[in-house]
């Protein structure tokens, strides 16, 4: 299992908006999240920042390289782009942030 945290920005304005959405997911989103591997999924927002946490089966590139790849996800991310600045940096990657210290 892979721990993982990653970062991006909303755009101003759009901060309601997206806390909405997430409050509707799509349980087929969840599903999808699931299947590839992913748990313990958290989100928190600090003004526009967004911080994702999740805990990945086997690993962080396996995971996210499934549930990327599902129609799902594809439309969930297109339901985003007007409330997101850059999810990905100009390579794709996401914004990973280092791990420094775990308590279990």
């Amino acid at each position: 299992m892979e721990r993982v945290c990653f970062t991006f920005q909303l755009k101003p304005g759009t901060e309601a908006e997206y806390k909405r959405r997430h409050d509707e997911i799509w349980p087929e989103l969840v599903a999808a999240i699931r299947d590839a591997g992913i748990s313990n999924y958290s989100l928190f927002r600090r003004g526009l920042q967004v911080i994702a946490y999740c805990e990945c089966e086997p690993d962080a590139a396996t995971a996210f390289a499934t549930v990327g790849a599902t129609d799902v996800n594809r439309r969930w991310a297109e339901w985003f782009e007007d409330t997101i600045e850059a999810l990905v940096d100009e390579q794709g990657n996401l914004f990973w942030a280092d791990e420094v210290w775990h308590l279990d």
